[in-house]
């Protein structure tokens, strides 16, 4: 799953520190300010190359780090070196915002869900993409798989999606563990009254199944309006609530959850296609273990985006919009079928499984459902929360369900 270093690439932990000084960073005047405006036209691409600071808060460096490597072997003129950090999606808004108020921007370019991005849109943190350069990008509205397609106007023209799936949401459990495994929202609660603290699901602002697992919820409880989290959850909300009585913690990442699947810590947790598949591939799970769905579910279709925050040179925005385009090429699509992390993986059309890394497929094979087909298309699609509504959620969430429970 981790794809090697090159010597001209370093993987680096970010550390993230936000202090009140930072976050309240005056804006420095025009200097700042003029930094800030985008070249009316794609600029040209610079003439000595330069270095990438590219930060990921979705674990998309799974599936991209090879794209972007491949991209920076391949074009030695236009980039010396990349540096790989990683960071909590809730803190990078707030940090991007600094620097950007600061005049000193330190990140290049992001790696995200739509979590981190609906924060930065909400703030005018990034480049606007399209209609400004799409010249040198790709068609997406022709080149997109349909639900990548609507991933992707998520995005209003902020960001292109780089992988597409992890179709959720999905209860997983051990064999001979969880009992009557429930069928149903309802059953899934009288399940977690009994057994208390055996259920559990990652913080939504930081985990990719436990979003999915409560944008769900109102279709499955049939609330009023499921794209409006204030005024059309009320069963929703009072669901959670009475939920949270019987669980112990919400872990930060995701990878705690399936950490505490493995060991037995809990019995039953939400997961989704790629979180099933990957974690069991590592042997962080266990290889026999089972998914299940709920009656009524919805897929909250799921996938990550590639971002430029504004304020970036000229020089390194040409670069990174000539990487974007790479990595929408279908050879390097291919390689987001990884290990199965964001199922099946590649956003654009005419990428098989066949064309995929040997290893790839050899996951898949061995650790992939041969259900998923039939489980997948027994549910309809929809798109998670707008930006605006998706950042409420969140800020709903951990004040009135488990904002004092996140571990």
């Amino acid at each position: 799953m981790r794809h090697p270093t090159t010597p001209f690439v370093r993987m680096a932990a970010l550390v993230v520190i936000l202090s009140a000084a930072a976050c309240g960073a005056p804006n420095s005047g025009t200097g700042a300010t003029k930094s800030l405006q985008q070249p009316a036209s794609p600029p040209p691409l610079p003439k000595n190359p330069v270095t990438l600071n590219v930060v990921d808060v979705a674990g998309d460096l799974q599936e991209s780090q090879g794209m972007i490597e491949d991209f920076a072997r391949a074009n030695p003129k236009l980039v010396s070196h990349i540096n790989f950090s990683t960071a909590t999606a809730p803190e990078l808004p707030a940090k991007i915002k600094a620097e950007q108020d600061a005049g000193r921007l330190d990140i290049d370019l992001v790696l995200t869900g739509n979590d981190a991005l609906a924060g930065g849109i909400q703030q005018n943190l990034w480049v606007k993409l399209f209609p400004n350069y799409q010249s040198v990008l790709p068609d997406l509205n022709a080149q997109y798989m349909p639900g990548a397609k609507k991933f992707w106007d998520i995005s209003q023209g902020n960001a292109i999606v780089d992988d597409y799936g992890d179709f959720g949401p999905l209860l997983e459990y051990l064999p001979g563990k969880a009992g009557n495994v429930p069928t149903t929202a309802a059953g899934l609660l009288s399940w977690a009254q009994s057994h208390p603290g055996k259920f559990m699901y990652g913080r939504p602002a930081n985990s990719g199944p436990g979003r999915a697992f409560v944008q769900s919820l109102p279709y499955m409880l049939g609330d009023s309006n499921p794209q409006d989290p204030v005024h059309g959850w009320t069963k929703t909300w009072a669901y959670l609530k009475e939920l949270s009585k019987y669980v112990s913690y919400y872990p930060s990442h995701t990878s705690e959850v399936m950490k505490d699947l493995g060991n037995g810590t809990v019995d039953l947790a939400a997961t989704t296609t790629g979180w099933d598949i990957n974690p069991r591939s590592l042997g962080t799970v266990p290889q026999n273990a089972q998914v299940a769905t709920l009656q009524k579910t919805q897929w909250i279709i799921d996938g990550s985006f590639v971002a430029i925050p504004r304020g970036v040179s000229a020089d390194k925005l040409a670069v990174e919009l000539a990487l974007m385009k790479w990595i929408l090429k279908p050879n390097e699509q291919a390689r987001a079928y990884d290990d199965g992390y964001m199922y099946p993986g590649p956003a654009v059309k005419g990428v098989p499984l066949s064309a995929a890394p040997a290893h790839s497929q050899q996951v898949i094979a061995k650790y992939g459902r041969p259900g998923y087909a039939q489980i997948i298309a027994r549910y309809p699609q929809v798109t998670p929360l707008g930006n605006q509504a998706l950042v409420t959620m969140f800020d709903m969430w951990d004040r009135e369900i488990g904002g004092g429970k996140v571990k």
